[in-house]
Formats: C-alpha cells, sequence, structure tokens
C-alpha cells in the first residue's frame, strides 16, 4: 500500500490524516474556535519593547501578545555583525504599527511568534515580497533540476516585469518549494501570477486598516492539505463530506490540476477514520508508553522544555545475545520513535535514550535508521548525533501544538505533575494542621473536611492515630467526605 490521505469534516472540526502502508502517520485536527494562525499576516501593535531580551510584545487581537525578536525585525539581508550590533528599542517602538506573519501558534503559556519577514505560499512557490532572493527546497536533490527550476523562475520573471519596474506589487523573491520538481515553465507562471495578485490584494487591506487587525488568513485545514501535502505520488484524497468534496474539486481544479483524479468522495457507513484505526491510533499517541512489536517499549515525557523518549527491552529476550537483543530492540525504536514524533506532532529539543550499544557499527544503524524515517516527516528535523552520556540528541520544528496540547487539558487533579500525594501523606498534613490550629485557637472540636479516600484512611487505617491525637490536645475530631474536592483537598473547620 501507498500513502493516501483522509480528510474527515465537520461543521466544528475538520481533522486530516496521512497515512502509510495502511499505518496512520500523521494527524491534523483543526477546530472552529480555535484554528490555528499561522501564517496569517496582522496590522500588529507594538505594546512592549525590552532591550534586555533583544525582542518585544505585539498586540494582533489575541488572548495574549504575540512576541517577536530582533532578527525577525531586521531586514533579511541583514549581515551577521549587523544582527549582532542590532538593538530591538533602535528598531521598534511603544505604539508602532506593524505588519506582521504569525510563524508560530501560541502554545501553552507562550503567545504566537511573530516575523516581519513575510511569505505567501501557494502549489509551487512561496513569495517573499521583502527581498529578491530565488531559492529551491533542499529536499530537490537533483542539481540539474534545481539549476532548471531557478532558471525557469528568473526567465519568468525578466518576461513579467518588462514595463513593471515602478510597481512595487511585482517586486520580491521566490522559494520553489519540494513539489515544483517536474513543474513545467507554465505552472511556475501561473503560481507567479496568482501570488502576485493575492499581495497586491494584502496592501490594498492594509490601507486604512487600524491595529490590530486580520490583513490576510491562510486557507483553511482542508485546503491547505491539497495545497501543501498533495502530491502526485499519492494513490488517493478521500473526503467525507459531500460539500467539502465539491469545495475540494474546484480548489484542485484551479490551483493543482495534477491531482484531480486522486480526489474521491467517501459515502460509506463506516466513519472514514474507522478504515485505518485512526481513532484508535490517536488514543495510544495520547498515552506514555508504546509497545513495540518485539515486547519492548518506549517511554514519551512531554515537558514544557523538551521531550524525552526512553527505550527498554521489556518483555524481549532475543534468541542470540545480549547486543543482538538490544540492537534489534534499538532498530524498531528508532522506526516507531520517527513515526510517533510525526503522529504526536513533537516539536522543539528531542532527548532519545536508546539502550546502551557497545558495538560502534549497531549504534551508526540505529542513527541512520532514525535519519531515514525522519526524511518522510514534514517539519524539519536535525539530529545532531549521541552525546557523551549515550543520548541521541535532534530538534524537530514546531509550529503548532502537540497532539496531547490540542486535545486535552492539565488534570485538575494533579496539576499536571502525573502523580498525586497518597491518601496517608494527606492525613498527616491533616494532623499537623489540626496541631496548628489548636496552639493558635481555643475550640471545642475540629472537623474535617476531606475526600473519600482520604476520609475512609483516617476512620479505618489511621484510627489509632486520630484516637492519640484527640488524647494529646483534648478535643474531639469528626470527619465529613466533601464529593467535589480532589485528593489532596481539605480544610480543618473549628466548631
Amino acid at each position: 500500500m501507498g500513502e493516501e490521505i483522509l480528510i474527515n469534516f465537520t461543521p466544528m472540526e475538520t481533522r486530516v490524516a496521512v497515512i502509510e502502508n495502511g499505518m496512520p502517520q500523521e494527524v491534523y485536527i483543526e477546530r472552529v474556535r480555535r484554528r490555528g494562525i499561522v501564517g496569517n499576516i496582522y496590522q500588529g501593535k507594538v505594546v512592549r519593547v525590552l532591550p534586555g531580551m533583544q525582542a518585544a510584545f505585539v498586540e494582533i487581537g489575541l488572548e495574549r501578545a504575540a512576541f517577536i525578536h530582533v532578527e525577525d525585525v531586521l531586514p533579511q539581508t541583514a549581515t551577521a555583525e549587523e544582527k549582532s550590533n542590532a538593538s530591538i528599542a533602535h528598531q521598534l517602538r511603544e505604539g508602532q504599527s506593524l505588519l506582521v506573519q504569525v510563524t508560530k501558534d501560541p502554545i501553552g503559556t507562550k503567545g504566537a511568534r511573530l516575523t516581519t519577514h513575510l511569505s505567501i505560499p501557494s502549489r509551487y512557490l512561496v513569495y517573499m515580497p521583502g527581498n529578491d532572493h530565488i531559492g529551491v527546497s533542499q529536499r530537490i536533490e537533483d542539481v540539474e533540476e534545481r539549476d532548471r527550476l531557478r532558471s525557469i523562475i528568473n526567465e519568468l520573471l525578466d518576461e513579467l516585469s518588462e514595463g513593471e519596474e515602478n510597481d512595487k506589487s511585482k517586486k520580491g523573491g521566490f522559494i520553489l518549494r519540494t513539489v515544483a520538481e517536474g513543474a513545467s515553465a507554465e505552472e511556475l507562471r501561473e503560481d507567479i501570477k496568482f501570488l502576485r495578485r493575492l499581495w497586491g490584494k494584502i496592501q490594498r487591506n492594509l490601507k486604512g486598516a487600524k491595529a490590530p487587525s486580520v490583513i490576510y488568513e491562510d486557507l483553511p485545514l482542508n485546503m491547505r492539505t491539497l495545497r501543501d501535502m498533495a502530491h502526485t505520488g499519492l494513490e488517493r484524497i478521500r473526503i467525507d463530506s459531500r460539500e467539502t468534496y465539491q469545495k475540494a474539486t474546484e480548489f484542485v481544479a484551479s490551483l493543482v490540476p495534477e491531482i484531480a483524479e486522486k480526489l474521491e468522495y467517501y459515502p460509506g457507513e463506516r466513519p472514514i477514520f474507522d478504515l485505518f484505526n485512526v481513532e484508535e491510533e490517536l488514543q495510544r499517541a495520547l498515552g506514555r508508553k508504546v509497545e513495540l512489536k518485539s515486547g519492548g517499549y518506549l517511554i514519551f515525557d512531554q515537558t514544557e522544555a523538551m521531550t524525552t523518549v526512553d527505550v527498554n527491552t521489556g518483555a524481549f529476550v532475543g534468541h542470540r545475545n545480549l547486543e543482538e537483543t538490544i540492537f534489534k530492540t534499538n532498530l524498531e525504536a528508532a522506526t516507531a520513535i520517527g513515526r510517533q514524533l510525526r503522529l504526536r506532532n513533537l516539536g522543539g529539543i528531542i532527548i532519545i535514550d536508546f539502550i546502551d550499544m557497545e558495538d560502534p557499527d549497531h549504534q551508526r544503524q540505529v542513527l541512520r535508521t532514525l535519519e531515514r524515517v525522519l526524511e518522510k516527516d514534514h517539519a524539519k528535523c536535525k539530529v545532531t548525533g549521541v552525546s557523551d552520556l549515550g543520548l541521541v540528541e535532534m530538534t524537530r520544528k514546531r509550529t503548532r501544538e502537540s497532539l496531547e496540547h490540542v486535545l486535552c487539558e492539565t488534570c485538575e487533579q494533579c496539576q499536571g505533575r502525573g502523580s498525586i500525594k497518597t491518601a496517608e501523606t494527606v492525613c498527616y498534613e491533616i494532623f499537623r494542621e489540626i496541631l496548628r490550629q489548636h496552639r493558635a485557637y481555643d475550640t471545642d472540636s475540629y472537623l474535617v473536611l476531606a475526600a473519600q479516600n482520604v476520609v475512609e484512611y483516617m476512620v479505618d487505617d489511621a484510627s489509632d492515630h486520630v484516637a492519640e491525637l484527640e488524647d494529646f490536645i483534648g478535643k474531639t475530631i469528626r470527619f465529613q467526605v466533601e464529593t467535589m474536592y480532589s485528593a489532596e483537598q481539605y480544610d480543618v473547620v473549628l466548631r
């Protein structure tokens, strides 16, 4: 089986799954109330300049002010020396209006990340109105093809710019996207015209716009998928909404006609995400533990600073020797980790603790397996190698929230710690609170309000200690279950 894309649409939510060899590899979710804003262009207002951080906060109309670094304010042609000597205080002032584009969605407690280096994508090209650079995607490796594409763009720009030297809307550079490999001159010409028309519209929207305001919004998820992820190598693209399918057909006919025959309307009674167990894989991807077919397993821990992955042999004992068992487990783990990073959309710094291997050749093979799996990732990944402690360090570009952050919220019981105090621990905290109250106030008795498991522990397992405490303070202690209390919550009431 090859690669296909499933698009599941409801009025409140759009979900996209990328399937490779019958297995879900990536899942994208966009909800009406939490739509991603990467690629959107805003007329923002600088609300705070922070010289100590070489950054500023910009109001763009969201709950939290967005963040911009000095390097994203300087011209793209700035030299390394100019960047190192630049001061944000000399570039921006509070109250200033600023045309910015979102490069990262708000994640957790962090606001959106911004840049003034605008880029507008189409099917084959990315238009950069702020400079005149012509670039080619690094994923197009064939040197002759890279030269051919760059030559076509230069010829088209010369051809299309005749008589338009003074028209600023016609200036700008382009980056040829990966899907441009094999594209004809006519296809690239149409893309250039489309992007220049779009930029002209953005400039018209900008006139008279008050900060903060939206100047340009990127396409919704289903259309972005067709623009950015669809390619002729796909087996098919299945859509379970007739209305969305019709819109997709019109969009494809005008922008990406080469994939028109790949589109399929899925009218089946069985939910489209059940076809390849996508729902089941989503549930598994929310857990810490990932079982490997060999009997080994992975443990994923996601924190604010980084994500760590621990590889364990588990029940796998192998057939030859320990080194061979470890090697096979690590090989399987490398493939599974690459897939899980995509499925969970984990970004930032990632530390992988493979099981220690003595054979240097085994280490190289495991590392190469991981790199080969990551080559298919749409997000930019960089593996820096093995550290002195035997850990594999890598980064994965993060532009949107992880699957866990999209689908889950912080646990009210543990506040995100992943564990709660035992009933015994809470019991002794209550004892200490009663003693504290006894020394400070004069009362006839005490009433303890606590969760069910804590009260049960105190009247059963800790009943002897409660009796001893009553004798010590000379007061009676009564207990009452509060069903709305969390396992760690309690109150001591003076009676």
